[in-house]
């Protein structure tokens, strides 16, 4: 489990990050958001034991990463925007060399070859390489010492589509295989896809929870019910039911509804008992970029 705690961090008269406070439990994707500038990769600096908060703290089941940086930071795998890669060097010597400062044989870099599909590349220069190649090369080498917690800034960034969607499914199984996924990034579609919590940013904390809890809280819950008549003429008979927030557009009802169901059973039976003849019934959901922009939005004010 990894645990911040009102962590801050300063440059200079400058607050990159204040007081910002999470905790992480293995087998969990947590994707932190924010414009430019907000604090994410600061924060995956200091949770990598990089660089030290200016106050707060950062703690690994219980042990304090300060306290035990050396051997904590062993347990971590760190991605950074830039692959980072010796560009004379090959694929194969560019892993032997972190596998060195890591502690572990070659077998690591086999497994790591064979895991993402480069063993055919192993004698390439990293120079010869496309960018996906290096950014697959780079993902290899950040889970080399196999780490327990495995921080990402922006791992599918420029990364064409075939390339995202195999860096998507690596961070998937990272994740059954009960490990801790931090991302940051500022493709929402991706965090919509695989992150079980998100959290956004601009240098401290502006919310905290899943995708559909902010959606609940911002948005609240609706359902779509089209019918095959004009939708106005059943306006009162949902009414009557209870709800108040009723939107009627052509052969669509937009109603909203309370509780956890997505769909309200009183409001489509109160319609065919009026006759309606109903096409479909769709809980509406807002997407998460509507979250995010609404959310800095109301930081704003």
């Amino acid at each position: 489990m990894l645990t911040a705690s009102h962590l801050t961090r300063r440059f200079d008269d400058r607050v990159a990050v204040e007081d910002l406070s999470f905790v992480l439990a293995p087998g969990e994707i947590f994707a932190l958001l924010g414009p430019n500038g907000a604090g994410k990769t600061t924060t995956l600096r200091m949770m990598a034991g990089l660089i030290t908060p200016s106050s707060g703290t950062v703690h690994i089941d219980g042990d304090l990463m300060q306290a035990t940086s050396s051997r904590l930071r062993g347990r971590i795998g760190f991605l950074t925007e830039a692959p980072g890669l010796w560009d004379r060097l090959t694929v194969y010597d560019n892993l032997l060399v972190y596998a060195r400062l890591q502690g572990v044989g070659a077998d690591a870099i086999q497994r790591v070859l064979d895991l993402f599909g480069i063993g055919n590349r192993a004698g390439d220069q990293a120079a010869q390489l496309s960018k996906g190649l290096k950014q697959r090369v780079a993902l290899a080498r950040t889970l080399l010492h196999d780490p327990s917690i495995v921080l990402l800034d922006e791992p599918t960034a420029g990364l064409d589509p075939e390339s995202a969607h195999e860096t998507r499914a690596l961070i998937v199984r990272l994740k059954n295989e009960r490990r801790t996924v931090v991302i940051s990034t500022h493709n929402l579609d991706e965090v919509e896809r695989i992150a079980d919590r998100v959290a956004v940013l601009r240098s401290r904390l502006i919310a905290l929870d899943t995708p559909d809890a902010l959606r609940s809280r911002l948005f609240g819950r609706r359902v779509s019910i089209t019918v095959t008549e004009p939708a106005a003429n059943y306006d009162a008979i949902v009414r009557a039911t209870g709800a108040t927030d009723v939107k009627t557009e052509d052969r669509t009802l937009s109603v909203a509804v309370d509780g956890e169901t997505p769909v309200a059973p009183a409001i489509v039976k109160a319609l065919v008992d009026a006759g309606a003849r109903i096409v479909s019934v769709i809980p509406e959901e807002r997407t998460l970029e509507e979250v995010y922009l609404r959310l800095l939005k109301e930081d704003r004010r």
